[in-house]
């Protein structure tokens, strides 16, 4: 019996954290998370937040750490849509804490089953790479936290397999997150324009093409530039600098 309930204290949460993602995407919540959604729902969200300020921003914050925990796509975009919403100086604070709560459940889940099952039984390789990888845990995980183009949840399930330590991990996150939640905080300042434009294009279109000839769409690239991106890459630079300055001492 107590066997049973270490296997289900250990593989229980991994289960359980498994089955919401597959229920999440089996009912399509990522397709909610679009910018379309949150153009067309614009007038009723901007009301609802007016009306009700400290709910509306409960529901943020816990649905910003369900969509980061589930692995759904469009963590950018609700960024986006907070500081649209919200304001970039509301927003981006509750965006950084909540993106960090989602983070730490995906890998406190992941450490406490597959961390310890892999520990157990692997080999030299893999030893030594998880070893090197938590030595400088922090500054690596920095690195991949600025850097927006590696996928948020493989990164936290890749610290929980090599079991990095809780407090490396918390504080990289943490650092990591604010430079991105705050530049698309302030992008969504913004979206009222990209929205504007994008409405007057598609009923300027309607009338001269019909309707069926004139998607209504936004992309996020109407938004995000190549400058920015190339500024990410920049921060997530400098923090790879210490491990870089650490090897090149040890090879003196």
């Amino acid at each position: 019996m107590s066997q049973f309930n270490v296997g289900l204290g250990r593989w229980g949460p991994l289960i359980v954290l498994i089955g919401l993602i597959i229920a999440a995407y089996y009912f399509g919540l990522q397709d909610y998370l679009s910018l379309q959604n949150i153009a067309a729902h614009r007038n009723a969200l901007q009301d609802y937040v007016s009306a009700h300020l400290i709910v509306s921003l409960m529901i943020y914050a816990g649905f910003y750490v369900a969509v980061v925990a589930l692995s759904l796509p469009g963590s950018s975009l609700l960024s986006i849509a907070g500081g649209f919403i919200f304001g970039w100086a509301l927003s981006a604070p509750i965006t950084v804490v909540a993106a960090t709560i989602g983070a730490v459940i995906v890998y406190q889940i992941v450490k406490t089953s597959l961390g310890d099952a892999i520990a157990q039984r692997a080999g030299p390789f893999v030893r030594t790479l998880s070893e090197g990888f938590a030595k400088d845990a922090f500054n690596y995980l920095l690195f991949l936290r600025l850097v927006p183009a590696f996928p948020f949840f493989i990164v936290n399930a890749v610290a929980g397999v090599c079991r990095v330590n809780f407090r490396s991990f918390l504080l990289a996150t943490f650092i990591g997150i604010i430079p991105g939640a705050y530049v698309f905080a302030w992008l969504g300042r913004g979206f009222g324009s990209v929205i504007d434009a994008q409405s007057a294009w598609h009923d300027a279109c309607v009338l001269k093409d019909g309707f069926n000839n004139c998607p209504y769409e936004i992309s996020i690239s109407s938004l995000v530039t190549p400058e920015l991106l190339i500024a990410f890459a920049a921060l997530g630079a400098l923090a790879l600098i210490p491990v870089a300055l650490k090897k090149w001492k040890a090879a003196q």
